[in-house]
């Protein structure tokens, strides 16, 4: 079961797990192990609420499919009990992240003080840069 809050969370038997092969260095010992996990789960099929449900699929997330599957493959560790721990808690982490609510932005304006310096700020370099023109020749 993966805790969201006090009174979300997500039962056992919604999440769908496979061991498969690692990839990368590792040996003989990656060759002829499964000790990597994918995890699968499924937003829409899932009991959340479907305000949640949408909150989760509008994020912009590389590991949520077009069909709202999310599926993250976890192969750091060298046992499968290690790397299932580690994808249940990158689920944990994904979810938690698309039901933090933003808060809005308020427009601000610059203070006057601050436009004075910068207007003050320009006229200076302008000055600057006009004394490096031509010098002009006294007849």
């Amino acid at each position: 079961m993966i805790r969201l809050s006090n009174t979300l969370f997500i039962p056992e038997h919604e999440l769908e797990f496979s061991a498969i092969r690692a990839q990368g260095a590792g040996g003989q010992h990656v060759n002829k192990t499964s000790s990597a996990i994918q995890l699968r789960f499924d937003v829409r099929r899932s009991h959340l609420p479907v305000e949640i449900k949408q909150q989760i699929l509008r994020l912009s997330d590389q590991r949520i499919s077009s069909q709202g599957v999310v599926v993250i493959k976890a192969q750091t560790h060298r046992s499968q009990e290690k790397n299932r721990q580690d994808a249940e808690q990158r689920l944990q982490s994904l979810l938690i992240k698309a039901l933090e609510r933003k808060k809005p932005r308020r427009p601000t304006r610059p203070s006057k003080n601050s436009v004075k310096k910068r207007l003050e700020g320009k006229q200076q370099r302008g000055k600057l840069k006009n004394l490096r023109g031509r010098v002009g020749s006294s007849d």
